[in-house]
């Protein structure tokens, strides 16, 4: 396998991670309002869904059989409905208690499961991310070369990972985010609602027979 080709899927992982979206302001919120320790629980669990979303990406880039639409538009509702449940949690969240953070998680682990797998940007992204920096050896993609791609790409999520943890524990953006949480968090769950139209939007019409063929 060529080294170009190990560069692009770890460069690939690297970069879906990195872009900014929904689990990027979750773990900002988490991390800044509860600790890196809560954030690397969060991302821990979102990393179940970066693998599932890079694998159905490599399997679709290689040729392979590819999952059905009906399939992406279910999960697409599903998400939908989960990030418009959190912005609303986020618009109307108040304090239990003087100090504490404003929107808590109780489960970072979990949330970030659930988060990883209904992520609306997580095949898309996925598949475009691969497909740009994988498409100049589109000729040595095999079945048999994924195992080694998902390994080298799992190298990228961690290290995309750790990158974003260490952001979100330091201490001046901690302190931003403590002196202004108020109005990052009402921001957030408007950006939240806003990802929750989107995701309803494109899988609403498939599952109601309404897209064009």
């Amino acid at each position: 396998m060529s080294q170009t080709l190990l560069t692009g899927a770890f460069l690939a992982a690297l970069f879906y991670v990195l872009i900014p979206g929904p689990a990027f302001l979750a773990l900002l919120g988490i991390g800044a309002g509860q600790g890196r320790r809560a954030g690397a629980l969060f991302m821990m669990g979102h990393l179940i869904g970066d693998l599932l979303w890079s694998s159905l990406a490599l399997v679709a880039i290689v040729g392979a059989r590819t999952v059905g639409t009906t399939v992406f538009d279910i999960l697409g509702v599903l998400c939908g409905l989960y990030l418009a449940w959190i912005g609303w949690s986020a618009l109307t969240a108040k304090p239990r208690a003087p100090g504490e953070a404003l929107m808590a998680v109780e489960r970072p682990l979990r949330r970030g499961l659930i988060f990883g797998v209904t992520n609306p940007k997580g095949y898309p992204v996925a598949l475009a991310t691969f497909t740009a920096l994988l498409a100049g050896s589109a000729d040595a993609l095999e079945l048999e070369t994924l195992p080694m791609l998902l390994g080298v790409s799992l190298i990228g999520f961690l290290v995309a990972d750790a990158i974003l943890i260490g952001i979100i524990g330091a201490r001046i953006v901690r302190q931003f985010y403590r002196a202004h949480e108020r109005v990052i968090v009402r921001l957030s769950g408007l950006l939240f609602m806003g990802f929750a139209v989107q995701a309803l939007w494109h899988a609403a019409p498939g599952l109601l027979g309404w897209r064009k063929p």
